[in-house]
């Protein structure tokens, strides 16, 4: 009986190998400076095996930036889970993002795809791979503190992603100054739940509850209506 492996199977398991060794050396050394001979033979492959499965040396890096990226904003959740208060939390989040090394690699594959339109497509679905991440990261820690935000998770997730590839595109540009200098934890609106308003205040020590706050004590009735 044959244990050959199915063609599939060894299909994806050579993509796979292509795009994670794309990975290191494009982190490493640059778009510029790894050539695709280079890749393939850092997976066991064929040179002609990177057009087969990605259809160009440009595609794999657009591919293998926004991976980079979402690895390291996976990176970005411990961070933000050990805060303990929303100016705190932002602050953390806008520091730790700013530093992540897949940010100027993914900005370098945006520029990339935004004069290739083939590209265009394939830099679209990995932002959105992005945005959804962050969004469900958000609403875990909005769900866990019982905090609140002033826009739809979505808005913001989307906001403050794209203040952080915007804060480096504006770096690397030849604009005076750092992408640290933008203010990118006053993009978030994460805050505390404000108390709601008309609450009855507990009845001092000794005292008898009277009017409203009297009625709101006892089971089965709801404070009256306030005045104005």
């Amino acid at each position: 009986m044959s244990t050959a492996e199915p063609p599939r199977s060894r299909g994806r398991r050579t993509r796979a190998q292509l795009l994670d060794r794309a990975v290191a050396l494009f982190a490493e050394r640059g778009f510029g400076a790894v050539s695709v001979a280079e890749i393939a033979a850092a997976a066991g492959a064929h040179p002609n095996q990177v057009t087969y499965y990605f259809g160009s040396k440009d595609a794999l890096f657009v591919q293998a930036a926004f991976l980079m990226l979402l690895r390291d904003a996976e990176r970005l959740e411990p961070v933000g889970r050990r805060q303990r208060t929303p100016a705190t939390f932002r602050a953390a989040l806008a520091r730790a993002a700013l530093a992540l090394p897949a940010v100027p690699v993914a900005v370098q594959a945006m520029a990339l795809a935004r004069y290739r339109t083939e590209l265009q497509p394939l830099a679209q679905q990995n932002l959105t791979l992005l945005f959804r991440q962050a969004e469900r990261y958000l609403t875990a820690v909005l769900d866990r503190h019982d905090w609140v935000i002033d826009r739809p998770a979505d808005v913001e997730a989307r906001t403050f992603w794209s203040a952080v590839l915007g804060a480096r595109l504006i770096s690397e540009s030849g604009f005076g100054g750092r992408s640290a200098d933008v203010d990118l934890a006053g993009v978030l609106t994460v805050r505390t739940r404000p108390v709601r308003e008309g609450r009855t205040p507990a009845p001092q020590a000794g005292r008898e509850p009277s009017g409203a706050s009297r009625r709101a004590a006892r089971p089965g009735t709801s404070p009256a209506a306030p005045n104005g």
